[in-house]
């Protein structure tokens, strides 16, 4: 019973995690370009999120440890909810950088726990599939953010209501979780988290990688499509369809992590990325903008699937607590390195310019995958 109660704690505080930014990203970056403001600022503001988690992801475990993980990730959601509220009522650029950093340490809260919870109750049979079930859920939490916006619209405080209201019902299977989860969540040196990356370079290059394209899609796929001739509907839609090709694709790829190499079966999402990511500016407004986006989703956030599968096989106990803290912080790190490269790539290329940052990012995935498997063997 505890072991499930547990995944669907995991389940949930990612899902808030997700909706949050889902929601998030595409509704700022609309609001911030109908008010004239340029991509390379709309990039910079987009970047306060993940230098929040970067600033606030070494402190969970000591936060868990002291508080107990259930109070923290019920807390974070709170605040996370109160937040989206503030958006509107401090509707200004200044007021968002600010609210757009705090927002990035409560969820950032989300995500460690999560990690940690879904790879300790994960078991080794089936971690691919259920880790792949988490990687759906977070996906779908992606998908509903966008989803939201393109439905009801920009303006005035129903996206913010309704988002800070989804997130508040997460408190009820947050606050399901045993009491013993706490014990699991074990207080993890920064030192730990550095050391760790000699451990695992490649998990921790691919986390990174995707989160370079999760941020810059995240923030500009919507201004790509209002560039390339998508009204302000279709262009929110297309960025749920980018994050459909996930909901739907990643128990396969969980499946495929279980009866495969995982090596193999991440090098194949990454490169399958830079194919997809190469062919969708060909597609301009045509009916194939569709199958390229789910394809491309599904392969792009594959690799992160498999590197939390291959995470949960290789490392046990504060190992395993410090490569989730790992993960975080290259998520953050990624994520900001996306949200300001994506308004450059924009900038210089025009509207194509963020595709060609995902294949770019991607083609050096790929690339040092090969090169340390070489050196392997």
């Amino acid at each position: 019973m505890m072991h499930w109660r547990n995944l669907l704690a995991a389940c949930t505080a990612i899902s808030v995690f997700g909706f949050a930014i889902g929601m998030t990203y595409p509704l700022l970056s609309l609001l911030l370009e109908a008010d004239g403001v340029s991509t390379n600022m709309i990039g910079i503001n987009s970047a306060m999120m993940p230098i929040g988690i970067l600033l606030f992801s070494p402190m969970l475990p000591v936060l868990s440890k002291r508080f107990g993980s259930r109070a923290v990730a019920i807390a974070a959601a709170i605040i996370t909810a109160l937040l989206l509220l503030a958006y509107k009522a401090f509707d200004s650029l200044e007021a968002w950088f600010i609210i757009r950093l705090v927002q990035g340490m409560s969820i950032s809260t989300l995500f460690v726990l999560s990690e940690a919870w879904i790879v300790q109750y994960a078991g080794q049979a089936h971690r691919g599939k259920i880790v792949a079930l988490y990687a759906t859920v977070l996906s779908a939490s992606f998908g509903a953010g966008p989803a939201m916006v393109g439905w009801i619209g920009i303006e005035g405080w129903l996206p913010f209501v309704i988002g800070a209201f989804v997130v508040i019902l997460s408190v009820i299977p947050l606050a399901m979780v045993q009491e013993n989860t706490e014990e699991q969540i074990e207080e993890t040196a920064v030192s730990g988290i550095f050391s760790f990356a000699t451990k695992a370079p490649v998990l921790l290059a691919a986390v990174g990688i995707f989160a370079v394209f999760d941020a810059a899609t995240l923030a500009f796929l919507p201004l790509y499509g209002l560039r390339i001739g998508l009204n302000l509907s279709t262009a929110a839609l297309a960025l749920t369809t980018l994050i459909v090709g996930n909901v739907f694709l990643q128990l396969p790829i969980g499946w495929l992590a279980d009866r495969y190499s995982k090596q193999s079966v991440l090098k194949m999402c990454t490169l399958i990325t830079v194919i997809f990511a190469i062919l969708l500016p060909y597609t301009g407004t045509s009916i194939w903008l569709w199958p390229v986006l789910v394809i491309l989703g599904a392969a792009g956030y594959g690799v992160y699937t498999v590197s939390l599968a291959d995470l949960g096989d290789r490392f046990q106990g504060n190992e395993l607590v410090a490569g989730s803290a790992a993960f975080a912080v290259m998520w953050g790190v990624g994520a900001l390195i996306g949200s300001v490269s994506g308004g450059w790539a924009i900038s210089l290329f025009g509207p194509n310019g963020l595709p060609l940052l995902v294949a770019f990012s991607y083609a050096v995935l790929f690339t040092g995958i090969l090169l340390r498997a070489s050196r392997v063997k």
